[in-house]
Order: structure tokens, then sequence, then C-alpha cells
């Protein structure tokens, strides 16, 4: 992506990675098959098709990483497993069972 962006005159930032992904994927077995001079030409399409995929600038754009974790009514397993299962084997009942 960078070699597209910088060879072509197209900020590397505002390329599709996903666009890029699935155009490499189409190319490999092409490369692969192809001779010296032919790859060279098909890395040379392969990077204007890169660049074809360019995102549109979007200002101001911030998806940051979060925890998705939504609220269950049952506690969280914080003992080894064995034990769990041990009380469950006892009868307790798992709303009583503190795993604290």
């Amino acid at each position: 992506m960078w070699s597209a962006g910088t060879t072509y005159t197209t900020p590397p930032l505002r390329l599709s990675l996903q666009g890029t992904r699935h155009h490499l994927i189409n190319f490999i077995p092409k490369l692969e098959a192809a001779d010296s001079k032919q790859r060279l030409r098909l890395y040379r399409t392969l990077l204007k098709v890169i660049v074809h995929k360019a995102v549109p600038d979007r200002p101001g754009r911030s998806e940051p990483r979060v925890r998705k974790r939504r609220p269950k009514i049952y506690p969280l397993m914080t003992k080894p497993r064995h034990e769990w299962e041990q009380a469950i084997a006892n009868g307790l009942n798992h709303k009583r069972f503190s795993f604290s």
C-alpha cells in the first residue's frame, strides 16, 4: 500500500486495506505463475489497481477500539472450571455460589 501510494502520488493512509487485500489475493496466482518481466508488469498493474481503491477523506472520523461486553445476569467464572463443576455436582445454586 505504501509503495502504491508513493508511486502514484496518493496518500497511503487513504488507500483501502480491504480493497488492497482483495486485489492482492486475486493477483497472487498470476504473480506466482509469471516470469520476472511479467511479474514486474503485474506488480505495477497491482499498484495501479490499489491506488484506484482510495477511500474518500473523512475529516473528524474517529472510531476508538472499545470493549463491547454486554452485562449478563450470571457471575464471571473467576475460579477453575473443576471447582465450578464440583459446586454444581454438590447441589449448590449457581446464583449463591461465590467466585470471589
